[in-house]
């Protein structure tokens, strides 16, 4: 996969089976821009994962998850509230 975030290119690949060993110590963030789409891809990424902070409303976010998907990957979800 290739991902262009402004002048920086970030680059993911898929390994064998054989060598496959989930990430644990390490989360990607996704910084979501409303509460109905931080529900949507929340209810995308834990079907079949592990949650560890189920979707909820926080002191800094309208909404904040941390999760693993089921291909164990971590991530953290955020929908932020303004400064």
């Amino acid at each position: 996969a290739r991902i262009e975030i402004g002048e920086t290119i970030l680059l993911g690949a898929d390994i064998p089976p054989d060598r496959f060993q989930p990430m644990r110590s390490a989360y990607l963030s996704l910084m979501l821009d409303s509460i109905d789409e931080a529900e949507r891809i929340y209810a995308l990424l834990s079907d079949g994962g592990q949650i560890f902070m189920p979707m909820e409303e926080t002191f800094f976010a309208h909404r904040f998850a941390m999760l693993r998907d089921r291909f164990g990957t971590s991530w953290m979800l955020l929908h932020e509230r303004a400064a």
